[in-house]
């Protein structure tokens, strides 16, 4: 049973942090960010259950803050951290950055690998860790991105590691998934064809690709916007175009329809009634708020 009918002032939330950036040039995919959830009957990331119900009354304050995705990496680096997401006392860290030739980044889930190279590690409550790089002679791959929902997958052979689903949830009135983490880049030097690393459901952007007779067979896909997806891995026939760029997060509060919010300027919000109740979606920004 929803914790909304115990009092009519607890509140539901979704709070995802923006996603990490794949890596560029061999790189990994990025990780999705951070994903905490107190839905009665849903998820929060990394396979936790739903956290506990939270309060406000009127006249209660608090901060929120929208994180933003990590810039695409360019070159020969690895991907960036995105930021986190805040409500009131509730945060979460940053989706991990996808590698360039090292272990991925951690983050609230944690970036790909990049070749030969393990994943970075998850935040416990918030995402899962990244996938393995493998090479063999001329076949190359990178990891997936870990998702708030699922690891990333490890690269195989010539087809990079898929990224990791993310959490769904109906808090909104129907089912959206976010959280989901970047695909890694596949590669293939020795004539034949490649294959990139899907993005996981909840947008994560798919991984680049190339073979031995394109100089871009596919360029990596960047996270979707208000997800916290992580972006794509770039493979080393893209270098001439930067990695997928992190999805920026959301805040999602559900509360009883008797409440206003005073929402200050530094925030962009809209907000919806649903039965007995309203449901503001922040999408970037960050201020105050204050509960009428």
């Amino acid at each position: 049973m929803s914790a909304f009918f115990g009092t009519l002032t607890d509140w539901e939330y979704v709070v995802v942090a923006g996603g990490g950036s794949g890596g560029a040039n061999f790189g990994g995919g990025g990780g999705a960010g951070g994903y905490r959830s107190n839905v009665a009957g849903e998820s929060s990331g990394g396979g936790d259950s739903a956290e506990g119900s939270i309060s406000r009354s009127a006249g209660d304050s608090f901060t929120v803050t929208v994180g933003a995705g990590a810039s695409a990496a360019t070159g020969s680096s690895s991907g960036t951290q995105g930021t986190g997401s805040v409500f009131s006392t509730i945060s979460t860290v940053g989706g991990g950055a996808g590698s360039n030739g090292a272990v991925g980044g951690t983050g609230g889930s944690g970036g790909g690998g990049g070749i030969n190279q393990a994943g970075g590690s998850g935040t416990t409550g918030e995402g899962f860790g990244g996938g393995t790089g493998t090479s063999a002679a001329t076949n190359y791959n990178t990891g997936g991105g870990g998702g708030a929902g699922q690891a990333g997958s490890n690269g195989s052979g010539t087809t990079g590691g898929d990224g990791g689903d993310g959490v769904a949830s109906s808090i909104t009135g129907s089912s959206v998934t976010r959280g989901g983490g970047g695909g890694g880049m596949g590669g293939n030097e020795g004539g034949g064809a490649a294959t990139e690393g899907s993005g996981g459901a909840g947008g994560g952007g798919d991984g680049g690709a190339n073979n031995s007779t394109n100089s871009i067979a596919l360029a990596p896909q960047n996270g979707t916007v208000n997800t916290g997806g992580g972006g794509g891995g770039a493979s080393n026939r893209n270098v001439s175009s930067p990695s997928g760029a992190g999805g920026s997060g959301i805040v999602i509060l559900k509360y009883p329809a008797k409440f206003s919010l005073s929402i200050g300027g530094g925030l962009t919000s809209t907000t919806a009634t649903l039965g007995n109740f309203k449901v503001t979606q922040f999408t970037a920004g960050t201020d105050t708020v204050t509960v009428a």
